[in-house]
């Protein structure tokens, strides 16, 4: 298993009532963009959330958060989220929201020609 497929239906369910969005493969698993930016994932069975930079500390609060580190340099702005805190679609929602709100304070990015 590559990632939890289960998961990513769940997130893909959520962020779909944003509207616009596209699918990727990333970092091994699979990413959801909005605008361009990546929002939120799955990596093997844990979530990936963009968040701001600036709420990380707060964020990282919540036992079920850390930050995401496969590189052995963790990522500004980006948390893996562990199944125990996405066991509801509350906890769930609350990831995704906090995604879905940071990436809409940024521009949205522009295609790259090939």
């Amino acid at each position: 298993m590559a990632y939890d497929e289960k998961l990513g239906d769940r997130l893909r369910e959520i962020v779909a009532e944003s509207g616009d969005f596209t699918e990727r493969k990333m970092f091994g698993g699979l990413a959801f963009m909005v605008k361009g930016h990546m929002c939120c994932g799955v990596i093997k069975e844990d979530m990936v959330v963009r968040v701001d930079p600036e709420r990380s500390e707060q964020l990282l609060k919540d036992k079920s958060a850390r930050p995401m580190d496969f590189s052995g340099k963790p990522m500004k702005g980006f948390l893996y989220i562990a199944p125990a805190g996405l066991r509801t679609e509350k906890q769930l929602r609350r990831w995704v929201d906090e995604g879905l709100s940071f990436v809409a304070t940024l521009p949205p990015k522009s295609k790259k020609l090939k």
